[in-house]
């Protein structure tokens, strides 16, 4: 039987598809344009993205667009969902909730559009649990207030080797990124309020990544959690992140380990590493 309250998030949410599938939740696609070919994210292998990043090559990234969203939401209506929420990427870095917001409107059925202030696992384990809650028959208010309380205390620590990307999609400026590159140093960077901020730096990679793990291990504190690395060619130094955590933090779950979004990746480079904790 299919739940009252519908499930839909986007893809950077990271969530593997085989619980994506047994959860029911509906993944619209971000657009990625490389070299002036535009695909949905999905039909980009990472290879050839970190190829086509590392020569030079023009890449950009796009919003879904709002019929995207209208289609999936009438399929959720046709299955027999009476409300739909629909829970994506930080307004401040996509304009996702923006064209979820314009399909939205053309429905009677209500559809709760949910601004996540966040992205990757962070926002994934909170689709999770708002979809683990709609399946036990939960009605929609229910499902909003463990969707809000899971993404009111996740955090996403994020280490870049170069802020370059960054600088080029316009998410930093470029006298920020000029003096990292400078002096050689790697950043750690967090999300507040939905944007990107630089939390610390360390020279070198190994070091800026045990600084990555101490910050997130900090955001935990003593609750359990949920844990996840997402890296964009580099699931060596994803591997040992999260094995780091993991000796850190009281583990509500085992923790994921997944290529990050290929939009995500558009954005940090290759080489990054997105550290998730989100409550249990």
């Amino acid at each position: 039987m299919k739940p009252r309250v519908a499930i839909v998030t986007d893809s950077t949410a990271s969530v593997p598809d085989h619980i994506a599938e047994r959860l029911n939740i509906s993944v619209v696609q971000l657009e990625l344009t490389v070299d002036g070919q535009s695909n949905d994210e999905r039909r980009v292998p990472r290879s050839e993205l970190g190829e086509a990043m590392n020569a030079g090559t023009e890449v950009s990234t796009a919003a879904p667009p709002a019929p995207a969203f209208f289609w999936n939401y009438s399929d959720a209506v046709n299955e027999g969902a009476e409300e739909i929420v629909s829970v994506h990427i930080s307004s401040e870095l996509s304009e996702t909730c923006e064209s979820a917001r314009a399909a939205a409107a053309e429905f009677e059925t209500p559809v709760h559009v949910v601004d996540s202030r966040t992205c990757c696992l962070g926002l994934g384990y909170a689709v999770m649990a708002a979809a683990e809650t709609a399946a036990a028959g939960a009605d929609v208010r229910t499902v909003l207030d463990v969707l809000h309380h899971r993404l009111d205390g996740s955090s996403e620590t994020v280490y870049v080797d170069t802020l370059e990307h960054l600088r080029r999609s316009g998410r930093i400026g470029s006298a920020q990124a000029t003096l990292g590159s400078a002096l050689s140093l790697k950043p750690v960077l967090g999300l507040h309020e939905g944007v990107l901020t630089q939390l610390t730096r360390g020279v070198g990679a190994e070091r800026a990544l045990r600084k990555a793990v101490d910050h997130a291990a900090e955001t935990a504190g003593t609750r359990r959690v949920n844990i996840a690395a997402e890296h964009f060619l580099a699931e060596r130094r994803a591997r040992e992140a999260l094995d780091a955590l993991k000796g850190r933090v009281e583990l509500a779950n085992e923790p994921l380990l997944a290529e990050t979004s290929a939009i995500i990746g558009a954005h940090t480079g290759p080489g990054s590493v997105v550290l998730s904790v989100a409550p249990a």
